[in-house]
């Protein structure tokens, strides 16, 4: 099961993410990105976090460590903005928080790190068996990690909360009908280091046993399950998961990806959409200067 950890100090919020998570400093003296129940994204988003985390990191893959945080908003009382504050006192109770990786940085498509087709093929399998569409060449949800000459640098994975998209919308037969649906990962933001999926699948899927999944979703605290239409109980919606995954990994003949563009490919892919976008305003939008980018070509009127 996750640790749990009760939040002692909020430090600040972080913006970047659509869900702001916190900063938080707990009484097991560790630092966690804290994840809120009251944030828009719901309940769903931290229960596919746990899932796609945990059963990230059981197949050797790198994810900071998990747990599940008490926080009362009453620590984060000096926090200056109303928006935030509404965020905070929405998620009093149990949370969920992630290790704060320090001087960690987001990796892009132009990150200068040697990534091998090996550990590229095994994040891209990941999100392809929990159809996570949200680790892409614009949006990576991939960390680098510099851990100060001890290592070298390496990937970590994290925000896990879009994938497992079948389970906004539960229906047994129409969930299941899915186990063998592909997903488009052309833009994954690995696909240009040539992942080699293939082996990949040779060395996980086999892995992705119902007793590993029940595993990973006993980490779910009921609380999270509860609700649900069409189900009894916690454990009945946790064996759906286990059931609709299980069946996924077996399977991944249907859903591997395989063909991922080249850099030029990638390149002339955006080239061609700018273009589109472009054709497509309307000619009076296309008169109007660009203030936030290249300065207006039309010479400047002069006034006497």
């Amino acid at each position: 099961m996750l640790r749990e950890v009760t939040a002692t100090r909020y430090v600040e919020p972080l913006r970047a993410g659509g869900s702001v998570p916190g900063v938080v400093e707990a009484d097991d003296l560790g630092t966690y990105v804290l994840k809120f129940t009251g944030s828009a994204q719901g309940r769903k988003a931290l229960v596919a976090e746990i899932v796609v985390g945990e059963l990230a990191r059981r197949l050797g893959l790198r994810v900071p460590q998990l747990v599940l945080a008490h926080f009362d908003p009453a620590v984060a009382a000096h926090e200056p903005h109303q928006e935030v504050q509404d965020l905070l006192r929405a998620s009093a109770g149990l949370n969920l928080g992630m290790d704060y990786l320090p001087g960690a940085h987001d990796f892009t498509p132009d990150t200068a790190l040697d990534v091998g087709p090996e550990e590229a093929g095994k994040v891209v399998w990941l999100d392809a068996l929990t159809a996570n569409v949200d680790r892409t060449v614009h949006s990576s949800n991939l960390m680098v990690w510099p851990t100060f000459g001890v290592r070298p640098p390496r990937l970590w994975l994290i925000d896990h909360g879009a994938a497992l998209v079948f389970h906004h919308r539960w229906d047994a037969a129409s969930v299941l009908a899915t186990a063998e649906k592909a997903y488009d990962f052309r833009g994954h933001a690995l696909g240009r280091y040539g992942p080699d999926t293939r082996a990949a699948d040779a060395e996980l899927a086999p892995l992705v046993t119902e007793d590993l999944l029940r595993a990973v979703t006993a980490d779910v605290p009921d609380a999270w399950l509860a609700d649900e239409p069409g189900f009894t109980s916690p454990d009945e919606l946790r064996e759906a998961y286990v059931t609709y995954l299980a069946a996924r990994a077996r399977a991944s003949a249907a859903w591997l990806p395989t063909d991922f563009p080249s850099r030029a490919e990638l390149a002339a892919e955006d080239t061609r959409r700018a273009r589109a976008t472009e054709a497509a305003r309307p000619a009076w939008l296309k008169r109007v200067p660009d203030l936030h980018g290249k300065p207006d070509p039309r010479p400047a009127k002069r006034y006497p």
